[in-house]
């Protein structure tokens, strides 16, 4: 090929920062507000307020805290059935664990990549009496929420938002975050904005926000000791954390422009190409394009295989697979990652139930390649990867990225 590699590493998705975040952070400093209470957290919670569309948002110390505090909202018992995205970030399913209780994945759909309606309604009539679905935005795509929501209040179940990937994006003109009856949003290092860490738990019921605001500091009763009659956590969100998220948020909207156009320039560069882009409906919603991802056609895909740690495949012409573009993508210095690996194809979950629009999905992940539709998540794993995605690459580094990719398939 003739290209050089990159000098400087082109990455997924890291941070961007504009200097406005030091003024914060040095206010925390100068006032010697630096742990978890301080006016860059009371601000921070009522601009994601305004901004989202909710009443109430509680500062924690990252999105994996919100989730675990909404599943305890949620009144999740050992033992207790959970509704889950399969085709996402470990995160979103971990907090269940956390309380003893038990997932069941839902399989994707393939219009947004996210929850599949048609499997959720299914796995309510297998599993009746689960009272609580988590679903995820993956990528920083909105899922169905409609359709999602109204199969949740059908069986009378609780509807956790995880919303970690998708600030910013929204769903027939209404924010995501909000559609849940507990939502979380992440603003770790690689996300739209970012503090470093932290996260938020976001919604619209005022006892909600207190139960989570006491939680998350150790459960501590109203008394001039420490008296705690609960279990707590230290879960609360630094002032210090929550300076850098203040400076972030007045450009979450020019970030969300810069993702999109890469997502655009990619989409348009690979217009000839065997493949298809991460998909959205356009009628009725905006993602923030976090990250920019690919599915090559089943017909141009070249012998792949993968463990549980690495990938190998057969090239052959005219032809590729995730695994060789990576593999050539790292050997130019820049990086590019697979599709999240589904929940229920992970060594910790395949013991747990895995449900397509079909009904039980176990034992049937290579379905797809019959043309049967079942497990979809498989399906875009075996076929997907994500793409450079970081907004400092320039035009001209993503044009390189593009005829790499185009190479592949020469």
């Amino acid at each position: 090929m003739k290209y050089e590699a990159f000098k400087n590493k082109v990455w997924l998705a890291t941070p961007t920062m504009h200097g406005e975040e030091m003024k914060y952070v040095q206010q925390a400093y100068d006032t010697n507000w630096m742990s978890t209470v301080g006016e860059n957290i009371n601000e921070v919670e009522k601009q994601i307020c305004g901004f989202v569309g909710c009443k109430y948002a509680v500062g924690l110390s990252c999105g994996t805290s919100a989730l675990h505090l909404a599943v305890k909202l949620a009144g999740v018992k050992p033992g207790d059935n959970v509704f889950c995205t399969d085709m996402t970030f470990s995160a979103t399913v971990n907090p269940v664990l956390y309380e003893k209780a038990n997932p069941i994945f839902i399989d994707t759909e393939y219009d947004t990549w996210n929850m599949d309606p048609a499997a959720l309604e299914k796995a309510f009539e297998l599993y009746p009496d689960t009272r609580v679905v988590i679903v995820a935005n993956l990528y920083g795509t909105p899922a169905k929420m409609e359709e999602l929501c109204a199969i949740a209040r059908k069986h009378n179940a609780i509807l956790i938002e995880d919303a970690a990937e998708s600030l910013g994006a929204t769903y027939k003109g209404r924010q995501t975050g909000t559609f849940g009856d507990y939502n979380a949003i992440s603003f770790n290092g690689n996300k739209i904005i970012t503090g470093s860490s932290g996260g938020m738990l976001l919604t619209d019921d005022l006892e909600a926000a207190n139960k989570a605001r006491k939680w998350s500091t150790q459960s501590r009763e109203n008394a001039p000791w420490y008296q705690h009659e609960e279990v707590g956590y230290n879960y609360r969100m630094s002032n210090v954390i929550a300076g850098v998220i203040r400076g972030q948020l007045p450009y979450l909207g020019d970030h969300v422009a810069r993702k999109k156009a890469i997502y655009t320039r990619y989409k348009e560069g690979f217009r000839d190409l065997p493949v298809t882009m991460n998909p959205y409906d356009p009628e009725t919603m905006e993602p923030n394009f976090w990250l920019s991802c690919m599915l090559i056609d089943r017909d141009a895909m070249c012998p792949q295989v993968r463990d549980d740690a690495r990938g190998l495949y057969v090239s052959e012409k005219g032809k590729t697979c995730p695994t060789e573009i990576l593999e050539t993508l790292a050997a130019y210095n820049a990086e590019g990652r697979p599709i999240w690996k589904p929940m229920h194809m992970q060594p910790i979950f395949r013991m747990h139930p895995f449900i397509t629009r079909e009904g039980n999905g176990r034992g049937r992940t290579n379905a797809y390649i019959a043309g049967e539709g079942a497990d979809v998540g498989a399906d875009i794993f075996a076929r997907g990867l994500c793409l450079p995605s970081d907004i400092k690459m320039t035009a001209e580094e993503q044009d390189k990225i593009i005829e790499i990719i185009r190479a592949c398939f020469d």
